[in-house]
């Protein structure tokens, strides 16, 4: 490597939490910094086409498409000019999910690159996770191989996020696979009371333990299959809500109870494995009565890190995986995913 990379990252999870924008250096593959970041809190009527846009008709989703991206190059063109950012080689965008339906060899995140790219001076590399959904893989988690080069040092990558998933060597090779959903779910419930989300947890911890409906969802069929596997928006509006909202407990008891099942899937999934450390990121990591239930039951040391690395670690692997795609290095692992073969995803907009 002859100089340093300057890019940035986006990401816009599905709990829509707003979009993570991450300036980062890269000096070699296994050391970076975070120069600047930000999350844009979406407006209303973003929020509104967003989660609403999974029930929309093919030509209307089309349209959002490139509105979208056309956003996504705005804010970013916005965020280069706060911070009087001079050096940037490329921008990589995640986009945003609509649609994962991996088993029906298809997913769709919305935010057109070339809109993208017509608003800034640089290239821009998106759309990672269809080309190994058509490969036959999950084109999920795509985390990874950011998380196996550039936090090595730990023994497991957790993510907190819309869902948590996990990610750590076994056997030579880096395996990763969805948890369950998290803040996907937690929000939801919160939005019920007229809260965007339950700061630290807070609701959650005034409710009770439904066994019932507890039990009910760790029989849930995603549980007892083999990974690799991977979550989307459909589990979530097709089983899970149905399901928690099938009792009619008070919402503090719903936000409760599936705390404590996050909590468990999570345990039951890490003890699997030996495991002497484990690094927590996403929103997740912040709700302090979901990290108090961990500390509970986990003997696994849980780390932490600083609010930085929390907020923007998705972020900043996506301008890792959009300059190893410009590199044509493999930024998608076979043994993750279930694809036929490791590969160099993204579409690049030059």
């Amino acid at each position: 490597m002859n100089s340093p990379i300057h890019c940035i990252g986006l990401m816009s999870g599905t709990s829509l939490d707003g979009l993570d924008i991450c300036y980062v250096r890269f000096d070699s593959e296994q050391d970076f910094e975070i120069i600047s970041a930000l999350t844009i809190e979406y407006p209303e009527k973003w929020k509104y086409k967003l989660r609403s846009a999974y029930h929309w008709k093919s030509e209307d989703l089309l349209a959002l498409d490139v509105e979208y991206g056309y956003f996504l190059g705005r804010e970013v063109a916005r965020f280069i000019a706060l911070h009087s950012i001079e050096k940037l080689n490329f921008v990589a965008s995640h986009g945003h999910t609509i649609f994962h339906q991996p088993n029906r060899n298809f997913t769709l995140q919305i935010g057109h690159g070339a809109a993208i790219r017509s608003k800034l001076n640089v290239p821009v590399v998106c759309d990672f996770r269809t080309q190994d959904v058509v490969l036959g893989g999950q084109g999920a988690p795509l985390v990874p191989i950011g998380d196996e080069l550039l936090f090595e040092r730990y023994d497991a990558c957790l993510n907190l996020g819309g869902f948590s998933n996990i990610s750590m060597n076994r056997g030579g090779k880096r395996i990763a696979f969805d948890i369950c959903p998290v803040n996907l779910i937690l929000n939801h419930l919160a939005n019920q009371l007229g809260y965007a989300f339950d700061c630290d947890g807070k609701i959650a911890s005034k409710g009770v333990l439904n066994k019932e409906l507890f039990d009910r969802l760790n029989e849930l069929e995603y549980y007892q299959l083999d990974q690799p596997k991977s979550l989307g928006y459909e589990s979530v509006e097709q089983l899970y809500l149905p399901l928690i909202e099938s009792y009619k407990i008070p919402v503090e008891d719903q936000l409760h109870t599936y705390t404590q099942h996050v909590v468990y899937q999570t345990h039951k999934t890490t003890k699997q494995y030996t495991i002497d450390n484990i690094l927590v990121t996403g929103g997740g990591a912040k709700n302090t009565f979901l990290m108090q239930l961990f500390s509970e039951i986990f003997s696994t040391k849980i780390i932490i890190p600083d609010n930085q690395l929390i907020d923007y670690k998705e972020a900043l692997i996506f301008a890792f995986l959009g300059w190893r795609r410009l590199q044509n290095k493999t930024n998608c692992l076979a043994s993750v995913t279930g694809a036929k073969f490791d590969h160099s995803s993204g579409i690049v907009y030059l």
